[in-house]
């Protein structure tokens, strides 16, 4: 606790605009939405400004610990370029339009596109903010009841699907997933995932270095298998480069010696979670093609690095494997998330302390929504199987441009950039372009809602109560905390759940009494009053909304604890592990194996604590300083391809390519490169005046919308193969660029 508070202090952050006397100085509780460790903040302001945030040091969950993405509510707040109305896209411009007037015309919009093409010609995306929302998660449904399309598409599909989908399998139910046990484990085994810049992800946890730190204090070992020697690599006990996409192979060797070492066989006698698995036993042959010597060649892992690492997990009195994003993006994400989880099954880890658990939320999503579904539909073109009634977002693209019956005629966009953020943005803009019809939810004009014909602006976040409907379902401590909003909505603004009931009033008139009361409840309550409900019928007796206001700093309600069988979804109250679904891949994967060229350069992706995705750009705090958006190549591959430190490179794909400086270090691999995710802000008529300063590239006009994981239709955005060009500028260039460079640095620094 010592160490928690010392950290705290280090991290915390502070920011200060306005000076105020401490007659008219307030205190607001809350928690930042921007991620997923669900931080608890302290704000000061005099009633209409922000005068500080900084870490809650009585946040039971973050006990005072913030990351720099914190002091961003106020910049989004404040920001000049945020929309406050709605705008239309006009030959002149945007030209701001009233409220009534844009809503009556996004209706109108949306069905004439629908009733000249068919109700499946409209599309709907919804990007990952959707989720920190808690108005828009409890009231999204009335728009999309309302449409009635079955073309629907989110970032799930770019991100954590092989996680719903092995859940889903195994447990019953897509957002049952178990979490690392991070406070208590003593073995920590990390694929894939860089926690230090996520903040957890998959696995809600604030200040994972101290959480990390703790781990070696007792004892206890971290150890991080990635192309990149990451921050969290960094503090790791260990570090193991391995080449991208190729973790598949890292686990079914591991698995194989789980059984060849025999630890699955020795955790067997009071492994009480794979007592509930009945195909359990077929496990053992599962990966008995797979020596840890057959595939370090390929993985870059020696066999006896393999073997030892087996040794220790099973021998570990507590450890977890935890895969994040480095193995769901690639091109087999769903057997390499399945692999993960039966490995922490058949060594006895899930459902035990210090092993993988299932957090006990407030509010019991679980019970309260399907359990999900794959592969009801294909998509129209590409033929890519739907996920609780989401196609893959690799589909979307072709699904405006592939003329026939069905093609996407208009488009919704809630909360979303995929131009930025999904594989090959310029196809997508391109697609966006043609469009009949588009509108988008949007706070700004962005490289993607700059095709929309209106723009609706929701208030920001600091103007709505907020409540972790989704990641208290993956936090590593069970928490409850609600936030009433600081500031109060203009009489000229909207929360995004007016915007949404005001449209299904409008496309959809013929509803149920029952939705019809619903709807007005929301409307004179707000959906504060559906988290009431939530509450009330939750697993803690007593919990209400009234009891969570009385407690501003949030309830802690204890450590993760055992939850099997109650927690499993099947009837039967079994784990299904589905071996023959799982199986039927390895077909692919030996096809994989014949045919590797590790002669290839193999672009990843990389993630930075100040930056979330493309939607934090234009706050100046986060983006000051040396520029982050580089090529990342190691001093070997910069040789072979004649690239010096801080030079230009062009950076070829099957799908485009971009011109990038080179950031030369010993963190990648040889054979790897590495650019981040969620910049290229240069697009003509963006209106993010601090984000286009900053533009930098857009991986994903690198990344190819072809490479998928067929299994699940999830992207795949590791490993994508490329080729590099170093760009040998002109001396006069050269003298331009150096100009350029020392205007740019006076710029931040007056700035």
């Amino acid at each position: 606790m010592v160490k928690a508070a010392k950290a705290a202090k280090v991290t915390t952050a502070k920011v200060t605009t306005v000076k105020a006397t401490r007659a008219n100085e307030q205190t607001h509780f809350r928690t930042c939405n921007l991620c997923e460790a669900m931080c608890g903040i302290e704000i000061k302001h005099d009633g209409n400004k922000v005068l500080s945030i900084k870490g809650d040091k009585n946040d039971p969950f973050s006990q005072g610990y913030i990351c720099p993405k914190a002091t961003a509510l106020q910049d989004l707040h404040e920001d000049p370029d945020r929309l406050r109305q709605p705008v239309e896209r006009t030959a002149n411009g945007w030209k701001e339009i009233s409220w009534t007037d844009a809503l009556d015309k996004v209706a109108a919009g949306i069905q004439s596109v629908q009733k000249q093409h068919g109700q499946n010609a409209l599309g709907i995306y919804l990007g990952n903010p959707n989720v920190h929302n808690l108005g828009g998660m409890l009231t999204i449904r009335h728009l999309l009841h309302s449409i009635k399309t079955r073309s629907r598409f989110s970032a799930t599909s770019i991100d954590q699907l092989p996680h719903h989908i092995v859940s889903m399998h195994l447990f019953g139910h897509m957002l049952r997933i178990p979490v690392p046990d991070v406070n208590r484990t003593q073995y920590m085994l990390i694929i894939g995932g860089n926690p230090l810049a996520s903040n957890g992800s998959i696995m809600s946890a604030p200040n994972m270095r101290q959480k990390l730190k703790d781990i070696k204090a007792r004892d206890g070992k971290v150890v991080v298998i990635d192309p990149r020697r990451t921050e969290t690599a960094d503090i790791a006990s260990e570090h193991h480069f391995i080449r991208p996409a190729t973790d598949v192979l890292l686990l079914l060797a591991m698995l194989n010696e789980i059984h060849l070492q025999g630890y699955a066989k020795e955790h067997a006698k009071n492994n009480r979670a794979a007592a509930l698995a009945p195909e359990i036993d077929r496990i053992a042959s599962f990966a008995k093609d797979y020596t840890a010597e057959s595939v370090a060649g390929i993985t870059g892992i020696t066999a006896v690095e393999i073997k030892r690492l087996v040794k220790e997990f099973c021998e570990a009195e507590s450890s977890v494997c935890y895969g994040r994003m480095g193995i769901s993006v690639q091109e087999f994400g769903l057997l390499s998330q399945y692999l993960a989880m039966v490995i922490n099954i058949v060594t006895g880890r899930l459902d035990e302390v210090g092993g993988l658990m299932f957090p006990n939320p407030a509010v019991d999503v679980v019970n309260n929504s399907g359990p999900g579904y794959l592969g009801k539909r294909l998509s129209r073109v590409s033929n890519l199987p739907d996920f609780n009634g989401e196609y893959p977002v690799v589909a979307m693209a072709d699904e405006m441009l592939v003329e026939g019956e069905g093609q996407l005629k208009g488009f919704i966009s809630v909360a979303g950039n995929p131009v930025l953020s999904t594989p090959n943005g310029e196809k997508l803009d391109k697609a966006l372009s043609q469009l009949d019809f588009m509108v988008s939810l949007d706070y700004f004009v962005t490289e993607t809602s700059r095709h929309a014909n209106i723009i609706l602006p929701p208030v920001s976040p600091l103007e709505r109560d907020h409540y972790d409907l989704t990641f208290n379902g993956f936090a590593v401590h069970n928490v409850a905390k609600y936030s009433k909003a600081l500031f109060s909505k203009k009489k000229n603004e909207r929360h995004d759940w007016q915007i949404y009931l005001e449209l299904a009033k409008r496309l959809n008139k013929k509803v149920p009494l029952a939705t019809k009361a619903e709807r007005l409840l929301i409307k004179v309550l707000g959906p504060k009053f559906l988290l009431d409900q939530g509450l009330r019928r939750g697993p803690y007796e007593g919990m209400t909304l009234k009891k969570l206001k009385k407690n501003l700093h949030g309830i802690d309600l204890g450590p993760l604890k055992s939850m099997l069988p109650q927690a499993l979804k099947h009837k039967d109250k079994k784990i299904h592990l589905n071996v023959d679904f799982y199986q039927a891949d390895l077909d692919r994967v030996k096809e994989m194996m014949q045919q590797y060229d590790d002669s290839q350069i193999l672009l990843i992706g990389r993630r930075h604590v100040r930056s979330n995705n493309s939607w934090l750009h234009n706050s100046h705090r986060l983006v000051k300083g040396k520029s982050r958006c580089t090529l990342m190549l190691h001093p070997e591959t910069a040789q072979q391809h004649s690239i010096e430190h801080g030079q230009d490179v062009k950076v070829s794909s099957r799908v485009g390519s971009v011109v990038i400086a080179a950031e030369v270090t010993d963190e990648l691999m040889p054979g790897v490169v590495s650019i981040p995710h969620g910049w290229g802000h240069g697009r003509k008529g963006v209106k993010q005046k601090i984000a286009q300063a900053h533009a930098g590239v857009s991986v994903n006009d690198l990344t190819d919308d072809t490479l998928i994981d067929q299994l699940s239709g999830n992207a795949a955005v590791n490993g994508v193969p490329v080729q590099l060009e170093a760009i040998h500028a002109e001396a006069g260039e050269l003298e331009v660029n150096k100009i350029d460079k020392l205007e740019a640095t006076e710029l931040e620094v007056s700035g």
